[in-house]
């Protein structure tokens, strides 16, 4: 078999070959079976931070402490994704994507019928397992359906599912568990999960399973210098975000002294900002991954600045809301390209770690955030400590930036 330039395709690249001769129509749908998953989880990430107040009082805690569920969530991430990765690598990757929609089912179910603190930090750390390695594999899928100049805009198309779910699916589910119990926008991320687990087993090809892959290729992508860097530069920059966006809930209230019914709004502007930001992401990660990163970078620290201001008033506060989603998306998009071009072989395990990276950014950022409020500092201190996450996260992205010119490897080439 011969691709489209006459040269010789075997094993793995003839699978992918064939799976990309699907029609652009086909390539769309299965795009948005992907996509789909994506919002559901962003749904159930998202929404935690929207119903913090209704968590801490459903099982009777602080909502510093109901904040704890946040980061458990997230370090279920980071630990599910590695795990994973090595032992699902030579799985075939639509069956490996339902399985772990099933598993985000399964966890959400938990979630609703959670009766005490202890029931729901287990809950929750168990939806966050899968949510790592489907982000990866569905990454994966999406950039073998494309030729590799589109390949930033198919992972974009499937990211924005975590748009999508911020300007739907996060707002509706906030107002469901504001007027019927928080419990209900958890069964509604079950059932989307349930969907999902048919759009996956309905409309994304099969490729057969890499039976030359192994755990042990995988875990080498740890060896990589370069990949080490990224996922820090994830782990701490991103902080910065979840930092503030933990406690948007409690701002909207005791910053800017608004009601209670305003807070969906705040979210949708958010989710908003996610759409808009996401296919422009994906358009300028074609044009360059190392650049598009460093200026997300840049740019989300110094709104998070702005925030500390902005959050006082209405609609200057929704705007922000707005920019800095738009600027996040930069980021997020420009490590997940990046881990995928620098991880090698490793590929599973280098997509997947972006979202392990992202959540252990959740975790920490929610966890210092909850520090400085709980210490007397008030909501808006935690834009602050945002924005010196997100500057660590900048240093840490240069030094991997300055590396990887002096090492001027074509692997390690910046586009």
């Amino acid at each position: 078999m011969t691709d489209a330039t006459g040269t010789v395709l075997t094993g793995r690249a003839r699978r992918l070959e064939s799976a990309r001769r699907g029609s652009p129509l086909q390539i769309g749908f299965a795009l948005l079976a992907l996509a789909t998953g994506g919002f559901a989880i962003g749904t159930t990430e998202f929404v935690s931070m929207g119903l913090l107040p209704q968590l801490a009082a459903g099982v009777g805690v602080s909502i510093p402490a109901a904040g704890h569920a946040i980061s458990a969530y997230a370090i279920g991430v980071v630990v599910g994704a590695p795990l994973i990765a090595v032992f699902g690598t030579r799985l075939p990757r639509r069956e490996l994507l339902a399985g772990l929609m099933l598993v985000f089912l399964v966890g959400n179910a938990l979630t609703a019928v959670s009766v005490n603190y202890a029931t729901l930090i287990g809950a929750r750390f168990l939806t966050g397992l899968p949510h790592g390695a489907y982000f990866g594999v569905a990454a994966l899928v999406a950039a073998d359906l494309v030729p590799p100049e589109r390949r930033g805009r198919a992972v974009s198309r499937v990211l924005l599912g975590l748009g999508v779910s911020n300007v739907v699916g996060v707002p509706a589910a906030t107002w469901l568990g504001q007027n019927f119990g928080w419990r209900s926008a958890y069964w509604l991320v079950a059932v989307l999960a349930m969907v999902t687990v048919l759009m996956v087993a309905w409309l994304v090809p099969h490729v057969a399973a890499n039976r030359a892959a192994t755990g042990r290729n995988e875990l080498r992508a740890f060896k990589n210098p370069q990949v080490l860097l990224t996922l820090l530069a994830g782990a701490i920059g991103f902080g910065g975000m979840f930092a503030m966006y933990t406690y948007i809930a409690p701002t909207v209230t005791d910053v800017a002294g608004l009601s209670e019914g305003r807070v969906p709004l705040y979210l949708l502007a958010f989710g908003l900002g996610m759409v808009f930001g996401t296919p422009l992401a994906g358009r300028l990660v074609d044009w360059s991954v190392l650049r598009t990163t460093l200026i997300g970078s840049v740019l989300m620290g110094a709104l998070l600045v702005v925030f500390t201001f902005t959050s006082q008033f209405f609609i200057a506060g929704l705007v922000t809301c707005f920019v800095f989603a738009t600027i996040t998306s930069l980021l997020t998009i420009g490590l997940q390209m990046r881990l995928m071009q620098v991880a090698g072989d490793a590929q599973t395990i280098g997509a997947a770690m972006n979202h392990a990276s992202l959540n252990l950014a959740n975790a920490l950022g929610a966890w210092l955030g909850g520090v400085v409020v709980a210490a007397g500092y008030g909501y808006t201190a935690t834009s602050w400590v945002g924005a010196g996450l997100s500057v660590i996260g900048f240093a840490v992205l240069l030094f991997s930036a300055l590396l990887q010119h002096k090492t001027n490897t074509n692997q390690f080439q910046p586009r």
